[in-house]
């Protein structure tokens, strides 16, 4: 019995260790067996070549690990891509696999985790580069079962975490053509079961090339397609629009950055399905030319949502504001800026949009924004506030005789409460403008009814001066005196229009007529003799009735000053001959004023000067002070446009060895900035397409350092003929001439501002008495406090 027992616990012992032998053989074999049928039939099996540096497998408990696992291109979806290319790659790959679950058709992987995974989709016109993949693992159609027969139950798949750890995702999109990559991508799962639709997935990541992170939470049913987002993006680079961008514009760059929480739930198969509160803002945004010329920009964009369900109308903001918003507008001798950018009538884009075969992430944006503001105005719509802050909108135009700049700057515009429900929205804008000036409007509107709603604007502080590159372009004459005000009010019920508008225009003058090409001719002094009245101040009121569509202009009042200019003025010729006798003496002993490329001083100057010479030398205590104001920028426009046209006269001259004459300097001046063969000989000069303006074209043919160098010499030569008079008379000691200072003069042309220490010269004195007397009378009197704050406004 004994030795019975001794041979059992042998044989036990045997088949311990054999089963043990086993087990450790089996773990040991099945690990390379796996590996070289994996590598020996992968291409064959799946189209694709795969290695893997080594991998463990364990059917018992079910653990598989593949370390440094890389997953090659199939090469026949797109030849483009190289069969040697990487597809994906991972550090490791571990998955636990529920093994008796096999026995009732059930795969379960409890675990699976990725570690450094690293992926590449590349699209073409061909379709994506894992396409064949998607076609592999597709399941067949079902089979339509016959009568009787039964159903083959199929394996259920479960798997229940995953985890991918610091992984990257390329993608590159050969069309457009995209290329983007996001790192340090983090994901956690809770899985999804064969008996469940939904899957939860938390999520961060950070962006390849740029800046910015993004995390989150999302959950999805795959059924219904419904799902619920909680994210926040923190600085996130949207460089990648600008490659997107690249397919709608000619030119130009962009740049921002992303900041975001939001939680949302919808419906990815109906886009109005959402219901999404939080906040967004857009940081540091710019497009523009180049990266320093920027034609729109913004230092930030925030909007912050309580509720915004576009299915069940309902668009509720706390607040949509900008801050520091600017935008160029310039008009050009072919097209402007913005159909530069994106086509004649944005022709780019509707190219864009009617290519199928093309994805552009903008496009859809945009679509998808158009989908959820579709019902805006006919939903519960409020915005407690609607802002702008330290606004900046300039208007360039080049199309003219020279350039035409204006700009509103420190723009503020502010409306609260912004609600459907509200009988009446309460809006203002104010702004500043340069060069000189400023805008306020208010505005009061029933939003119901875009048909009803009360302006008031008010615009003062204007120089008529500023208007010269038009008023020179159509009429030859520039203006060198005038500040402009215009007031109204607008009341619109049911879209029936009652409104006055005001016009005044306070000591407007013309100068002499500037002749060339480029400008066409109007009889400028006689309409002035016409329009102005006898304060010499043009005052009219132009009401406004009839509808919205049909607007009517009620010139009553225009016409009947003209008849009275005609009929009444004549007799007030004496007063107003002294008026401007006045004003000018008073003038010309404040200001010397320099033509555009004046150097030599004109006969009336030169007078003038010799006066004052002998004035500071019967009187030693006297003393001026002379501040130059230079219109930097006119002048140097000026001498470019001068020297680019010499510069073409002297190379297309017949006989270029003559000496360079003063009729030559007069013929220069009277041709045309706009020639037509001149222009084409400055576009073929340019060798740059992103040369869109006459002054640019010029700048680059004859160079900024000969342009500056005249102006230098302008400089100069103005100042020391403005102290050889003094020499003369050996005072020049008590003429202080400060620094030059660049401006934009109010009055349109650079001058010599003087200042009177101790005793006036009497004609001044006089001059003073005098024009104080006659702004005292009838018809001056009434716009007094306009002619003080229109001296105390430059």
């Amino acid at each position: 019995m004994k030795r019975n027992c001794t041979k059992l616990k042998k044989a036990l012992l045997i088949l311990t260790i054999t089963i043990v032998v086993a087990v450790v053989l089996i773990i040991a074999l099945i690990s390379p067996i796996a590996k070289y049928l994996i590598e020996k039939y992968s291409e064959k099996y799946t189209g694709r070549r795969i290695t893997m540096s080594w991998i463990y497998v364990n059917p018992f408990t079910g653990y598989v690990h593949i370390s440094s696992l890389k997953i090659f291109e199939s090469g026949k979806q797109q030849t483009l891509i190289p069969r040697d290319s990487i597809f994906f790659s991972a550090n490791g790959i571990s998955a636990n696999f529920s093994m008796l679950k096999l026995a009732s058709k059930t795969i379960e992987i409890s675990e699976a985790t990725l570690d450094h995974p690293r992926g590449s989709i590349i699209q073409d016109q061909k379709g994506v580069n894992f396409s064949d993949l998607i076609k592999l693992f597709t399941p067949k159609k079902t089979v339509q079962l016959k009568p009787g027969q039964k159903k083959t139950s199929a394996f259920r798949f479960s798997i229940l975490y995953i985890k991918i750890i610091n992984g990257t995702f390329y993608y590159h999109e050969k069309v457009t053509p995209i290329d983007y990559f996001i790192k340090e991508v983090n994901i956690e799962s809770s899985g999804k079961r064969w008996d469940s639709d939904t899957m939860s997935i938390k999520f961060s990541i950070r962006s390849g090339p740029d800046t910015g992170t993004a995390r989150g939470f999302i959950t999805i049913n795959f059924k219904t397609m419904d799902y619920r987002l909680a994210t926040v993006i923190q600085k996130f680079d949207l460089k990648i629009l600008e490659q997107y961008m690249k397919d709608l514009i000619n030119y130009g760059n962009f740049r921002a950055n992303l900041d975001a929480d939001i939680k949302a739930t919808g419906n990815l198969k109906d886009q109005e399905n959402l219901n999404a509160k939080g906040w967004v803002v857009i940081n540091d945004f710019h497009f523009g030319k180049t990266p320093e010329d920027d034609y729109a920009a913004c230092e930030k964009m925030s909007i912050k949502i309580d509720t915004l369900s576009p299915k069940k109308h309902q668009y509720i903001f706390d607040s949509i504001s900008f801050n520091h918003p600017y935008f160029k507008y310039e008009r050009y001798d072919y097209l402007d800026n913005v159909e530069m950018v994106f086509g004649k009538n944005g022709a780019n884009i509707s190219a864009a949009k009617a290519d199928p075969a093309k994805f552009n992430l903008i496009l859809k944006i945009s679509d998808y924004v158009k989908v959820l503001a579709r019902n805006f105005f006919q939903s519960d719509y409020k915005i407690n506030r609607l802002a702008i802050y330290r606004g900046n909108f300039r208007f360039n135009d080049y199309a003219i005789s020279e350039k035409f700049s204006a700009e509103a700057a420190s723009l503020f515009f502010l409306a609260d409460s912004i609600d459907r429900n509200h009988p009446r929205v309460q809006a203002t804008l104010k702004s500043g403008i340069k060069p000189y000036g400023e805008v306020s409007v208010s505005l009061s509107i029933n939003p119901k009814d875009k048909e009803d709603f009360d302006i008031r604007y008010y615009l003062q502080g204007l120089p008529a001066a500023l208007f010269n590159p038009y008023i020179v372009t159509y009429t030859s004459y520039p203006l060198d005196r005038g500040t402009l005000e215009f007031t109204g009010t607008w009341n619109v019920r049911n879209g029936i229009i009652r409104s006055v508008n005001h016009l005044v225009i306070i000591d407007p003058r013309t100068t002499k007529r500037i002749r060339n090409k480029d400008t066409k001719w109007i009889p400028v002094p006689l309409i002035m003799a016409l329009i102005r009245e006898r304060g010499n101040v043009i005052d009219y009121e132009i009401p406004i009735t009839g509808d919205l569509k049909d607007p009517k202009f009620h010139l009553h009042d225009v016409l009947m000053d003209l008849l009275s200019n005609i009929f009444v003025k004549p007799a007030t010729t004496p007063y107003r001959l002294e008026v401007k006798n006045m004003e000018s003496e008073i003038e010309k002993s404040l200001n010397l004023k320099w033509q555009m490329r004046q150097s030599k001083l004109l006969p009336n100057q030169e007078k003038f000067l010799v006066t004052m010479a002998e004035f500071l030398k019967k009187n030693p205590d006297a003393s001026i002070a002379v501040y130059p104001m230079e219109y930097t920028e006119r002048e140097k426009e000026h001498i470019l446009f001068f020297e680019a046209k010499k510069k073409y006269f002297l190379i297309h001259s017949k006989n270029q060895d003559h000496a360079f004459t003063e009729d030559d300097s007069v013929t220069i001046d009277k041709m045309s900035i706009r020639d037509s063969l001149f222009s084409r000989y400055l576009t073929k000069q340019a060798h740059n397409n992103l040369m869109f303006t006459i002054q640019e074209k010029c700048s680059s043919y004859v160079g900024s350092t000969l342009v500056d160098a005249k102006f230098t010499r302008l400089h100069n030569d103005r100042e020391r003929g403005f102290f050889l008079y003094f020499r003369k008379n050996a005072v020049e000691k008590r003429v202080i001439m400060h620094p030059s200072e660049s401006t934009i003069p109010y009055n349109g042309a650079s001058f010599y501002k003087i200042s009177y220490k101790g005793e006036l010269p009497e004609k001044l004195a006089k001059a003073y008495r005098k024009m104080n007397e006659l702004n005292n009378e009838s018809p001056r009197n009434k716009f007094k406090k306009d002619r003080k704050k229109a001296k105390a406004g430059p």
